[in-house]
């Protein structure tokens, strides 16, 4: 059996921190991602395409993301698609699901308890679905399966041990351990939630084939799984995004002014195409005044730049203005005789000293 398994494309993500015009091009670019995914079904001749939910945000859903859904899940019939709503597009009477007459390919599983969908003879998908936003209960709590053959399951749930290893940044949504999928009969669980790919013994987790935010690493796409009828499996993952996201680190060292931050910071970006994450990190003179928020302007051509401050610091030489017979060196001699935490002490010396010389950009990062 050849299942092509994604999860979490998120058509209609609102991209806030783009300018519009760029949110509108990656929101085309995930419909054109989901375009790419039913292209390849068709090329490897899979028995199935498996959501395994988060398709689309369900509080920003259009009209004509149903019917562009319909269309695209319709020209792959007789060839089923199957999906498994998660917590963003849960299934309820105001749901995207219940407002398009699908083809029959397309079954979209309607319930929070697991239900057998059976592909062939002897091979059966478990699929259940988010009824709300939150507090889905664990889909594997209390199920086992009732028939011979092979048995998988697809839904949007957070395996434990993989929710604790990615650290902050996910709720967990009908949380699960992973010897829950052996314990109920299940050969494997092919997932939807979490935006790190993952490939373990007992489950698959494509992670979102299209990048959403910054920071996100592994090899994420569409997931081909082979399975055998004694339920061993072969896993290829098929890269097929459209836009690019980059995170660099920018050095200012060096740098004498703002003019001269923002001409380096303009050569650095480009070559680069997408949307960037700048982390500002490095020694500035203390005469430059930067003004972050101006930096992305330097990249027009990018479809957003975002720029954030690591550890700036400030190029004052503490030691020869303390020599000074002026109120700096007096300051400066005051604070130095504080004993204060090194850290706290540059930060009110530098703070001290922009202050004494007029100047309205006071906080130090």
């Amino acid at each position: 059996m050849r299942l092509l398994l994604f999860s979490d494309l998120h058509l209609d993500t609102q991209f806030a921190w783009v300018r519009p015009e760029s949110a509108r091009r990656r929101r085309h670019a995930l419909r054109d991602v989901l375009l790419a995914i039913l292209d390849l079904a068709e090329r490897e001749h899979v028995d199935a395409v498996m959501c395994g939910g988060d398709l689309y945000e369900h509080d920003r859903f259009t009209p004509d993301t149903a019917q562009f859904l319909r269309s695209a899940f319709e020209r792959l019939h007789p060839t089923p698609v199957l999906v498994a709503p998660g917590n963003h597009d849960w299934f309820s009477e105001s749901s995207l699901y219940r407002r398009v007459s699908w083809s029959p390919n397309v079954r979209v599983f309607t319930e929070d308890r697991l239900r057998p969908y059976e592909l062939t003879d002897g091979f059966t998908i478990w699929g259940g679905a988010h009824l709300a936003p939150a507090n889905t209960d664990n889909f594997l709590q209390g199920f086992h399966v009732d028939r011979a053959g092979v048995n998988v399951a697809l839904f949007h749930g957070s395996e434990r041990m993989w929710f604790l290893e990615q650290g902050e940044g996910k709720v967990p949504h009908a949380a699960f351990d992973a010897v829950d999928i052996e314990r109920s009969g299940l050969h494997h669980a092919l997932l939807g939630h979490f935006h790190m790919p993952k490939e373990a013994e007992l489950f698959t987790y494509p992670g979102n084939p299209d990048p959403l935010t910054f920071g996100e690493a592994g090899q994420r796409g569409t997931v081909l799984v082979e399975i055998d009828s004694d339920g061993r499996l072969i896993r290829t993952t098929h890269e097929v995004a459209k836009s690019q996201v980059h995170d660099i680190s920018f050095d200012v060292t060096g740098c004498t002014s703002e003019q001269d931050v923002r001409d380096s910071l303009a050569e650095r970006l480009r070559g680069l195409t997408g949307s960037v994450r700048v982390t500002l990190s490095g020694e500035l003179g203390p005469d430059p005044s930067l003004n972050v928020g101006d930096l992305p302007s330097v990249a027009p051509h990018l479809d957003g730049v975002l720029v954030r401050v690591a550890d700036i610091h400030v190029a004052y030489d503490f030691a020869q203005i303390e020599q000074e017979a002026t109120v700096r060196g007096e300051f400066v001699r005051s604070v130095r005789g504080a004993h204060l935490d090194p850290d706290q002490e540059r930060r009110i010396l530098v703070t001290g000293l922009r202050a004494l010389e007029g100047r309205s950009d006071l906080e130090v990062d």
